[in-house]
């Protein structure tokens, strides 16, 4: 299913509060964006949930990963990231939408939703002082890692682009590595 940008502009006011959340949709610079992931992208996720939820289970104070929910970026964006992770003092205990930004959002390709996820999301996250960004190219077998060298840095000024000889660790995740090898041989 590709990804199908909605004709109307409207404000994140306005998008949570429409109730129905059965469909995959985010709001993008404005525009609803309704998409559908493909199998390698679900794969993909799955496997990074796996490693990263063991992780945050092995110990206390490691805070929490999950699913994508709706999290208020700004007055024309709500993002549903693909996996979020909120550091142990950060878990929000709402029940209802829309979420906080997270410490880690993680973002897999889809080729419907990548030039959003790269661009208008990235740029989004970066403006709004997200910690770091995950972006996940299944179909290059890498991984795009966006963070900041220090919580004060206005922008990311940390890059990587680790391929699948790499191993994925972060300063937010003390003892967390993930193998890209293993992630991208399926």
């Amino acid at each position: 299913m590709s990804a199908m940008a909605v004709a109307q502009r409207m404000t994140a006011q306005e998008y949570l509060a429409d109730p129905n959340e059965t469909v995959r949709s985010e709001l993008v610079e404005g525009a609803v964006i309704v998409h559908g992931p493909g199998l390698p992208h679900q794969r993909a996720l799955r496997d990074i949930w796996r490693v990263l939820d063991a992780w945050t289970l092995a110990g206390p104070g490691r805070g929490e990963v999950t699913f994508p929910i709706d999290v208020l970026i700004d007055e024309r964006n709500v993002f549903a990231p693909d996996l979020l992770w909120y550091a142990e003092k950060r878990i929000p205990n709402a029940p209802h939408r829309p979420y906080p930004l997270p410490d880690l959002a993680i973002e897999a390709r889809s080729p419907s939703t990548w030039r959003y996820d790269i661009g208008a999301k990235k740029s989004a996250y970066e403006r709004n002082g997200l910690p770091e960004l995950w972006l996940v190219d299944t179909s290059a077998d890498e991984i795009l890692v966006f963070r900041r060298s220090a919580s004060a840095s206005p922008s990311f000024d940390v890059s990587l682009e680790l391929g699948r000889d790499d191993a994925l660790s972060s300063p937010l995740l003390p003892g967390f590595t993930l193998a890209l090898g293993a992630l991208f041989d399926r």
